[in-house]
């Protein structure tokens, strides 16, 4: 049964024997906010704690728990509720059940109903008083914006895949260019903010929450493009900006494969509370669900943490270590590997430091030279490099999902043709590195706006170009992203070039190599012509934090198996299809097109009969001698309803392109119920460029 709306009642009693409490489901609850807002969530948790109070452990975010989590919830939350603790998700405002609108991301009003929701937790007659937050990626990112804000009850917080920067590490920009993720995310969350509330849960008021949301969905993009510079519009809800505002011990997780990687070193630096870092070979998701493997027992890793700070428990004899005998950071080392579109397993080995930055991990630098990489400056000379506008095809998805399928970078080989690259001799010995690659350049640039980007990889003794990380940098931003000074054509200037942090071993016999390119496509994009950067050589580097091997890492304690539970039954109607990524070239116009298309199929929730679906096209193009022929553009179909009593379909389209002035955004939104058209709603709209 449903416990009643309004209240925590009974719920569901789920008998798991392998869990060491008996735990029961509550599915839908309201949360009530202090301006009359009722936020929904589902919540697990043991069948006596009103007798036996527990810790809450929250997640909070804007994707559906009836349907677009469910599954992932499921997986994650009795098993914590199992093991002594109410977990809990809940809809943000203006998601899934959840009553109001959700306005944008990551705004002060989330910030303040997350407030609420931990007081209001923390004064349940069956919680202890404590509560942490976990989530990955949005629910990572205002775990730590809720944990800035102190509120007393919040006791510890685990952050995955998330991001203490708004503008230098997230979806929007990199090195002051625009991410095409940047409209491609904005697209997916007017499809998610379109989303209907499920009437069971709801009631009759379901349609007018649904119809007040479709009449105020629109392009997050509009937004996000008029604030190109780091402004105080992406300061806000950067914890970067004080890291000392946050008070209670931190767990952050990310995967060397996820574009959110550099937090995690940032915030074992500036961070002044306990905190600890686990870094895996993964892509975009939770570590026991993750690929490449190896996949880890995060669910077993993040109890730990919670005993330790939710409910005082000191190290158990038997897991010893947590906090006082590990080392800070524990990583994944790659091993040089083939390049390969998918990637089930990833070799390499667990490493760990003790502190960050690390005494062991030193700087070395390479000088780029007319020769290659060298150890010592060589001649200063200018090397030129134009690239075309396509070069970057080999790694084309900046956002890899780590849920399997082609996503990984391929052979490097056919954008190194079309960059200025620097190859050092090959190794006599393995080298690893652990942290921040950087290149620094003096560069000079025909065109007022330009972009360089660069790439670090391992060319294997068969010829074989394995890429290890990249970065892209506008050159007409200062070093904070907040001023734009056009470039003085054929006037150098130095600039530092930060690449993704990773650690990786090159193996004996490899080379180092540098590529120099003006762009960075689909991943960025492009300036508004094609540029012709010359690069000094004897001027420019190479640097890498060198890791010597440690000893102890032979002993590093063994990670455990992962664990979850089971999911409540469901049935796919229509299956899901395998993820379409590939490479169209028109031979007459020399336009490349990368076309990424996912369809997740229809499922129904068999207790309930709710159904859901969707599927997203997207269709990123250019032709290679023309910047301004740049064009995203997007297709989605969401379906919800249940069979013979209610059929909804959103439809969204969105196309985005640009010439050297501005940005043209033209998008769609259409929604119909039982086959008539009840909304429809169309923007088209031009952003000035700004320097971009």
């Amino acid at each position: 049964m449903i416990a009643a709306q309004g209240t925590l009642g009974t719920g569901n009693v789920r008998p798991l024997s392998s869990l060491p409490r008996e735990i029961r489901e509550v599915e839908h609850a309201w949360i009530p906010l202090a301006d009359g807002t009722r936020l929904a969530c589902r919540y697990w948790l043991p069948v006596d704690a009103e007798e036996r109070p527990v810790p809450a452990i929250l997640e909070y975010i804007p994707y559906g728990k009836r349907d677009g989590t469910s599954a992932r919830d499921e997986a994650m939350h009795p098993w914590l509720a199992g093991h002594g603790y109410c977990a809990i998700r809940v809809d943000m405002r203006g998601s899934g059940e959840s009553d109001g609108l959700l306005c944008g991301e990551y705004l002060e009003q989330e910030q303040d109903d997350a407030v609420e929701v931990i007081a209001w937790l923390a004064a349940r007659p069956w919680c202890s008083g404590a509560v942490g937050m976990v989530g990955k990626s949005w629910g990572g990112f205002n775990a730590l914006q809720v944990a800035a804000r102190r509120p007393p009850a919040l006791k510890a917080v685990i952050t995955v895949c998330s991001t203490d920067d708004r503008y230098a590490d997230d979806i929007h920009t990199m090195g002051g260019c625009q991410l095409l993720e940047n409209p491609s995310w904005a697209f997916t969350m007017l499809g998610h903010n379109a989303r209907p509330p499920d009437p069971q849960l709801v009631g009759p008021g379901w349609r007018e929450t649904w119809m007040r949301r479709l009449e105020n969905d629109t392009p997050w993009i509009l937004e996000w493009l008029r604030h190109p510079r780091r402004d105080a519009f992406w300061k806000h809800g950067s914890v970067c900006e004080d890291y000392s505002t946050i008070a209670c011990p931190v767990f952050v997780v990310g995967g060397w494969l996820d574009p959110y990687t550099n937090p995690v070193f940032r915030l074992m630096e500036h961070l002044d509370v306990p905190r600890k870092a686990l870094v895996g070979p993964w892509g975009h998701q939770y570590p026991h669900q993750a690929r490449p493997g190896p996949a880890v027992g995060f669910l077993k890793e993040s109890l730990r943490w919670w005993d330790r700070w939710l409910k005082g428990h000191e190290e158990r004899e038997e897991e010893p270590g947590l906090l006082a005998d590990e080392p800070m950071i524990r990583a994944w080392m790659h091993d040089g590997a083939p390049p390969a579109a998918v990637q089930e397993q990833a070799r390499g080995g667990w490493v760990g430091e003790e502190a960050w930055p690390s005494p062991r991990v030193r700087e070395r630098i390479w000088h780029l030279d007319p020769k290659g990489l060298q150890d010592v400056p060589g001649p200063t000379e200018p090397l030129e490099v134009a690239s075309p506008a396509t070069v970057g095809r080999t790694n084309p998805i900046w956002l890899k999902s780590g849920a399997g399928g082609p996503e990984c970078p391929l052979d490097q080989r056919p954008d190194d043709a079309v960059s200025l690259c620097f190859d050092s001799a090959p190794l006599a010995e393995p080298l690893a590195f652990f942290g921040t690659p950087a290149v620094t350049l003096e560069v000079a640039s025909d065109r007022p706006v330009a972009q360089v980007s660069a790439r670090l990889s391992e060319v294997r003794p068969d010829g074989a170009v394995a890429l290890v990380s990249f970065g892209i940098l506008n050159l007409t931003h200062d070093e904070a992203h907040e001023r734009v000074t056009p470039l003085v054509p054929g006037v150098p200037v130095a600039v530092r070039l930060r690449l993704n942090d990773n650690a990786h071993r090159f193996a004996t016999g490899s080379r180092i190599r540098v590529a120099i390119a003006t762009g960075l496509w689909p991943i960025a994009w492009p300036a508004p012509e094609p540029a012709t950067l010359s690069v000094t050589t004897g001027r420019s580097t190479l640097t890498l934090p060198v890791r010597p091997d440690r000893a102890e890492d032979a002993g590093l304690r063994e990670l455990p198996s992962p664990a979850s539970t089971p999911l409540a039954p469901r049935t796919a109607l229509r299956p899901a299809a395998p993820v379409v990524a590939r490479m169209e070239e028109d031979l007459a116009t020399g336009e490349l097109a990368f076309v990424h298309a996912e369809d997740g199929g229809t499922t129904r929730l068999d207790a309930n009969g709710w159904t859901y679906g969707n599927l997203i096209r997207r269709r990123f193009a250019i032709r290679p001698d023309d910047p301004q022929s740049a064009s995203v553009e997007l297709e989605g179909e969401d379906t919800y309803g249940r069979p013979g009593a209610l059929d909804i379909r959103i439809r969204t389209w969105m196309r985005m392109t640009s010439d050297a002035a501005s940005f043209r955004v033209h998008a769609r939104l259409e929604a119909d119920e039982d086959g008539r058209r009840v909304f429809a709603r169309s923007w088209s709209e031009t952003i000035p460029r700004d320097g971009v």
